[in-house]
């Protein structure tokens, strides 16, 4: 009887086929079961005995997207006599892994691998290994690694010396890291002055990219830009390295400069430039820089799928253009929770509640589960429109029907939803029954609802808690400063400002950013630094003489100085918000809107300014500040109030 033979199609051929085609047929498997079913023919025909077929069939279940990587492991300890390929690819397996457990036993595999002596490693095994040390934090392992690496003479192979470098890199050991390095790249002179030799050097790009990352890792932007200066050349990598570590780590200006400096040099941006540098470009606001890298990725073909498709929905909503944002959510050609998640959250921030509501809806009808991500969006949006009983009825679904256990941001949603509401009490009854300790952003939350409701018996109880949590951040210190001043209650105050004095502790400073012309223009309070500050200065002046003749009177109980009325209503004049917006009326076309990004919340002056503002100019301002969106146009806010 001729062998059976699997087909692509999910037929069975009886007629025989060589063993080399064998491997081939594994990839046209769409479900764990045909894989199964192939594995049982190789069995049956005896081709499972062929290493190459077996580690086909070890590397599919593992990397394919049926990942299975318990049947790859059964399927490994089948093998009477693996060779090295096998051992490898095993290796491989387990080390990619984001479980840690694989991760050790990867290591437990090589020592087994080491003490049977049948097969040697050779130089793609190493690699493996390290990569097990290194994401398992092992730095004692990965240094006897290193040394059974010279042993079995790989140390001047470029392929395992760039992974050991990146074993030691990601155990922050940079000593040692270096010493790798440099014997690979660099030379020193007498004083250990790192030098690039670049007569003897052409570049191993991924040795430099690799410690330039370390540096990253470690928040050590300046040697990492020292060293990318100091590149002899530079791949796509290089950048992609830089601008994600300025992005991920509040760096966001130089995220944005360093992708500006990446265009100038020629260098094309790939798909993870532009998923590392939309954050950057959202938390700024540059929406035309924005736009562009959404056209540069379809005139370049650079698929927009759900991680590209969400950033750029996260990107425009931030930005300020929530209709764009859901222009591109719907021309995804698939959804998932990852962009659902998206559109939810774009529609809390500009305050749609009823529109994330409806998108959440539409997400279950779709056969999409929410996960605790959508719950948070969902709770959010409740909490910006007030919506205290359908944020309650949405936590408890989520608790009793989807069957979530709550994490501390669906608790600090929570509180910031009856905190806003003015149910203090309940909400801090919510906060002392929660299931894990509550930290400084839930006691935050109930501290900004205490300065909204001047409950001051509480806020200053809050303050205490929040100071013994975060002795060194200002807000709980400025808040409870404030709370004083509002009661005119001077030498509290004064308290207050002493003890942030005495611990070097200092008031984060109002900061505004505009986008004019794809430029970003960043004011500070009372900012006269701008070239055109004259201007600035003159329309300033123009937009407080109109807002006086439409009725605007200061709201000087905004400002928590012991001041004259004269001094306050001047103090809020020159708020950054203001200043952004009297750049933008003197450089843009009439009626043009205005966009602008504030770093704190909008104050109650300001709020009842900008929406005169627009009356007067005829002009739409959006303005994001660190909670939410508010549109401002003819004369009101899309917030109605509540914010």
């Amino acid at each position: 009887m001729n062998p059976v033979f699997y087909n692509p199609n999910g037929t069975v051929n009886f007629s025989a086929q060589p063993s080399s085609v064998l491997p081939r047929s594994i990839t046209s498997c769409k479900t764990a079961r045909d894989l199964k079913q192939l594995h049982a023919v190789f069995i049956k025909t005896g081709q499972i005995q062929d290493p190459l077929t077996a580690a086909e069939v070890i590397r599919f279940c593992a990397f394919s997207s049926r990942r299975d990587i318990d049947y790859a492991r059964t399927v490994f300890r089948q093998m009477p006599e693996p060779n090295c390929f096998c051992w490898n690819t095993i290796l491989r397996v387990l080390a990619e892994s984001n479980d840690e457990h694989h991760q050790s036993e990867a290591l437990m595999l090589f020592r087994g691998m080491l003490c049977d002596g049948r097969v040697k490693p050779n130089r793609f095994t190493f690699p493996s290994v390290l990569k097990a040390c290194a994401r398992a934090s092992r730095l004692q392992e990965g240094k006897q690694v290193h040394g059974l690496i010279v042993k079995f003479g790989f140390d001047g192979d470029e392929f395992v010396i760039s992974n050991l470098v990146r074993m030691y890199v990601m155990c922050a050991l940079m000593e040692d890291a270096y010493s790798l390095f440099c014997k690979s790249v660099v030379d020193f002179d007498g004083s250990c002055q790192m030098e690039v030799d670049k007569r003897r050097h052409d570049g191993n790009v991924v040795l430099w990219n690799i410690m330039i990352d370390g540096h990253v890792r470690l928040g050590d932007f300046r040697s990492a830009r020292n060293l990318f200066d100091e590149m002899p050349q530079r791949s796509v990598v290089s950048w992609n390295v830089m601008i994600s570590g300025y992005a991920q780590n509040g760096h966001f200006i130089e995220a944005i400069n360093m992708f500006q400096e990446m265009q100038i040099s020629n260098i094309d941006p790939n798909y993870v430039t532009l998923v590392s540098v939309l954050p950057a470009i959202s938390r700024i606001g540059a929406l035309e820089l924005g736009k562009w890298i959404h056209l540069y990725a379809g005139k370049n073909k650079i698929e927009i799928d759900d991680v590209l498709g969400s950033a750029l929905v996260d990107m425009y909503s931030k930005c300020g253009s929530i209709e764009k944002a859901l222009q591109v959510f719907e021309s995804l050609p698939k959804r998932n929770a990852i962009t659902w998640n998206a559109i939810i959250s774009a529609f809390a921030m500009h305050g749609r509640a009823e529109d994330a509501i409806d998108y959440f809806h539409l997400m279950e009808k779709a056969g999409v589960t929410p996960n605790d991500v959508a719950y948070i969006g969902i709770l959010s949006a409740c909490s910006h429109a007030g919506l205290v009983e359908e944020g309650r009825s949405f936590f408890s679904h989520m608790v009793k029907v989807v069957g979530l256990q709550p994490r501390i941001e669906h608790y600090g949603c929570m509180v910031d939803l009856l905190g806003r509401a003015g149910r203090l009490e309940e909400a801090e009854e919510l906060i002392k029954n929660m299931p894990m300790a509550p930290d400084d952003v839930i006691w935050k939350a109930l501290l900004g609802a205490c300065k909204m409701h001047k409950n001051i018996e509480m806020g200053e109880r809050v303050s205490e808690i929040l100071m013994e949590l975060a002795p060194h951040d200002s807000g709980s210190y400025v808040a409870l400063s404030n709370m004083y001043a509002s009661l005119g209650n001077w030498e509290a105050v004064a308290g207050v400002r002493m003890k942030m004095k005495g611990m070097d502790i200092r008031k984060d400073p109002g900061c505004s950013w505009v986008e004019i012309q794809g430029i970003i223009h960043e004011f500070l309070v009372e900012d006269d630094s701008h070239p055109r500050a004259k201007e600035i200065q003159a329309m300033l002046e123009e937009m407080s003489m109109k807002l006086r003749l439409n009725g605007y009177r200061p709201n000087t109980l905004e400002v928590f100085l012991n001041a004259d009325e004269e001094h306050k209503a001047r103090a809020l004049q020159y708020h950054s918000e203001k200043i952004a917006v009297a750049f933008g009326l003197i450089s843009t076309a009439p009626q043009y809107p205005l966009k602008i990004v504030k770093n704190l919340r909008i104050c109650e002056d300001c709020h009842a300014s900008l929406k005169l503002i627009s009356l007067i100019y005829k002009r739409r301002i959006i303005v994001r500040d660190r909670k939410r969106f508010h549109h401002f146009d003819h004369g009101s806010c899309s917030c109605m109030e509540y914010w």
